[in-house]
């Protein structure tokens, strides 16, 4: 399937939803068993446990994340090296940078430009883009 700016979004159902699913029902069950064991030790350290949980599987996704953002601003600095001899413009944002990897080379340094003089927003870069690189990578 070719990626577009309709299609260019991926869930990993494993993890968005089978995994966050679990995590919250540990969360809401770890609630109500504290609840009806009268506010045991039991029932207060399964709470602290699915706490536990719920900040593992946050901060699992932002380091991946953070690391994705730096391989992708290091890559498409590069990219805009290579085809104009100057690195990115300093004012352009992680969020502009990572949505202008999806503009063909024959628009990305013009939309590089008019990202950072106009501070478009990521979502309009991406609307802007009319020759589509697909990223089937990130997640």
């Amino acid at each position: 399937m070719q990626q577009n700016y309709g299609n260019h979004k991926k869930i990993d159902p494993l993890y968005h939803y089978v995994l966050a699913l679990l995590t919250l029902l540990v969360l809401v069950g770890s609630v109500w068993f504290l609840i009806a064991s009268g506010g045991g030790l039991e029932g207060l350290l399964l709470l602290v446990i699915a706490l536990a949980m719920v900040i593992i599987v946050v901060l699992v996704r932002s380091y991946a994340l953070k690391a994705q953002d730096r391989a992708i601003r290091a890559e498409e600095n590069m990219r805009h090296y290579m085809l104009t001899g100057k690195p990115h413009d300093p004012r352009l944002t992680i969020g502009q940078i990572i949505a202008l990897r999806f503009a063909g080379d024959e628009e990305f340094a013009d939309l590089s430009r008019r990202a950072a003089e106009e501070r478009l927003q990521p979502n309009d870069i991406k609307k802007a883009v009319t020759q589509w690189r697909a990223d089937h990578n990130r997640l």
